[in-house]
């Protein structure tokens, strides 16, 4: 059975993303591996949100714990056949899989309300540096910048996140701001829709919107050091989002907050220019 196989539905499900703008450029083999890669973290997602009661949850995501452990085993189940194919393929890393899995166990187990910042780092490199740990391999960048890269873009790109969706993630009872800059800025409360309501909200957003700016110069500087075709993905990726944080920045985080959007025709060129180019 091939890869290819399953990833048209996964590619409908991520179309219209910047993500799927990003992986529709590489070449057939990366690009299925990307989308199985997507296909696997969108379901432990949707396991952690909307998985029904927190045992529940907690049960989906042991049976993909159990289903990776398996996999590297030799006992591949039908949902992880495409995972086995590109895991063989491009070297991929069990250890990264089960991370992710780590980081949607703390979102399943408790709604996350203001964590500290080891808490908050260890959560980043989870859902976000673990699935670049993946996508590099697949990209073909050498270990070492690739493993310093994951973990820049990772938290660039899961702090632009955290930034963006505030309300969002009120609406379901998590914020992800940490307790020390929330302290910083004289908010006691954890609860997340007062602190999304709390009119020093701003001083607490722009630590965190600076860091994500260094993690993004970072990430960019160690690209610059690798061959083009091995980074284009994530060039497209840090482009995209860099345009999200301005988004932010300009309009600021005092309510109401209209979602930071990249109008079609500015993630047009910027494809072209970090894509084709």
């Amino acid at each position: 059975m091939s890869a290819v196989d399953t990833t048209a539905p996964v590619a409908a499900q991520a179309s219209g993303s910047s993500f799927y703008t990003a992986m529709r450029l590489l070449p057939r083999a990366q690009r299925d591996a990307m989308f199985e890669v997507y296909a696997f973290c969108r379901a432990v997602d949707d396991i952690a949100d909307e998985g029904g009661a927190r045992d529940e949850r907690h049960r989906g995501l042991a049976d993909w714990r159990a289903d990776i452990d398996a996999l590297y085993q030799g006992r591949v189940a039908p949902r992880t056949r495409g995972l086995k194919i590109i895991a063989d393929q491009f070297g991929l890393a069990q250890d990264d899989f089960v991370a992710i899995i780590d980081g949607m166990e703390m979102d399943a187990a408790a709604d996350i309300q203001a964590p500290n910042e080891a808490t908050l780092d260890l959560y980043c490199d989870r859902v976000a540096s673990a699935v670049g740990r993946l996508s590099v391999r697949i990209f073909g960048l050498p270990r070492e910048p690739g493993i310093r890269l994951s973990h820049h873009l990772g938290r660039a790109l899961q702090f632009t996140n955290i930034l963006r969706d505030i309300d969002e993630d009120a609406e379901m009872n998590r914020l992800y701001l940490p307790r020390e800059l929330l302290d910083a800025a004289g908010i006691r409360s954890s609860d997340p829709a007062s602190v999304a309501a709390d009119p020093r909200l701003g001083v607490v957003c722009a630590p965190l919107l600076a860091r994500a700016r260094d993690h993004f110069t970072a990430a960019e500087a160690i690209m610059a050091g690798q061959p083009r075709a091995a980074t284009k993905a994530p060039r497209i990726m840090a482009a995209v989002y860099r345009i999200i944080l301005d988004k932010l920045e300009a309009r600021g985080f005092s309510p109401p907050r209209p979602r930071a959007r990249v109008p079609k025709l500015r993630l047009i060129m910027t494809v072209l220019r970090h894509g084709l180019f």
